[in-house]
C-alpha cells in the first residue's frame, strides 16, 4: 500500500506491518483513504480528530444549504376570478421565498372530459408568474388531476439564497451576543459585594467553631482546682491527727 505521512509527506509503498509500525511510532492511526487506487492509499493520522473535523465541515455545509420546499396549490377548471388571483398571489410568495410550487387542477365528475380547460388554467398561471418562475415540469395528467411544477428563475433563486444566508448569519450573531451577555452577567454576579461577603463568611464560621475548644479548656480547669482542694483537705486532716496524737 502507498502510505502518506501525518504531515503529507510520501513514505512510499510499504507493507501493512511497516505502515502500522510507522503509525505506532507517531502515536497515530493508519487510515485507508483511497481503497480503489492501485496500490491502495493509506494515511497516518489521528482518526478521532479526522472524524470530528469531517462532522464539523458537514454541519457548516448544512447551515449554508438552501432548503427548497415544494408547496402545492389546488385549482379547479372553473375557479372564480377572485379565487384565482388570490391563489396566484400565494404561489408568487412561495416562489419568491425560493420554493417550488406544484399547481394542481382537480377534475370532478364530467369535468374530466374537458381537460383543455385545465390546461388553459395552468397556462394562465405560468404566464402570470413568468417574471418570477419558470415551468420546471410541464402539465401532465395523474389520475383525475392535472399538475405542473414551477421553480424560481435564477435571479429569484439567487436572491432567496442570499436572504437565507443573511438570516443564518443574523441568527449566529444573536447567539454569540446572548452568550457574551450571559458570561458578562455571570462574571458580575461573582464579583458582586454580596457574593464576596458570602465567600468570606465560611472562614469566620470556622473561627467561631474553633473558639468553643478554648471554652472547653476553661471548663476543665475547675475540676483540677477541685482536685487540688481535695488533696489539701486530706493533708490538713492528716496534720490534725498528728497534732492530736502528740
Amino acid at each position: 500500500m502507498r502510505v502518506v505521512g501525518p504531515r503529507g509527506e510520501q513514505l512510499g509503498v510499504l507493507t501493512l506491518e511497516a505502515a502500522l509500525a510507522h503509525a505506532g511510532q507517531e502515536g497515530l492511526d493508519l487510515v485507508e483513504v483511497n481503497p480503489m487506487a492501485r496500490p491502495p492509499v493509506c494515511k497516518i493520522m489521528d482518526y478521532g480528530r479526522f472524524k470530528y473535523e469531517e462532522k464539523k465541515k458537514a454541519n457548516e455545509t448544512k447551515k449554508k444549504q438552501v432548503v427548497v420546499k415544494v408547496k402545492e396549490m389546488k385549482l379547479r377548471p372553473k375557479t372564480e376570478e377572485h379565487d384565482y388571483e388570490f391563489k396566484v398571489r400565494n404561489i408568487r410568495s412561495f416562489v419568491e421565498e425560493g420554493n417550488k410550487a406544484k399547481v394542481t387542477i382537480m377534475f370532478r365528475g364530467r369535468e374530466i372530459t374537458h381537460r383543455d380547460r385545465g390546461q388553459a388554467v395552468l397556462d394562465d398561471v405560468a404566464k402570470d408568474l413568468a417574471d418570477v418562475a419558470m415551468v420546471e415540469m410541464p402539465p401532465r395528467m395523474e389520475g383525475r388531476q392535472m399538475f405542473m411544477i414551477l421553480a424560481p428563475n435564477p435571479k429569484v433563486a439567487q436572491k432567496a439564497r442570499d436572504l437565507q444566508k443573511q438570516q443564518v448569519a443574523a441568527m449566529e450573531r444573536a447567539k454569540r451576543d446572548q452568550k457574551r451577555l450571559r458570561d458578562k452577567a455571570d462574571l458580575e454576579a461573582k464579583l458582586s459585594p454580596e457574593n464576596v461577603a458570602a465567600e468570606k463568611a465560611p472562614s469566620e464560621n470556622v473561627a467561631a467553631e474553633k473558639a468553643p475548644s478554648e471554652n472547653v479548656a476553661t471548663e476543665k480547669a475547675p475540676s483540677e482546682a477541685v482536685a487540688v482542694e481535695s488533696v489539701s483537705s486530706k493533708d490538713f486532716e492528716g496534720e490534725s491527727e498528728v497534732t492530736a496524737n502528740s
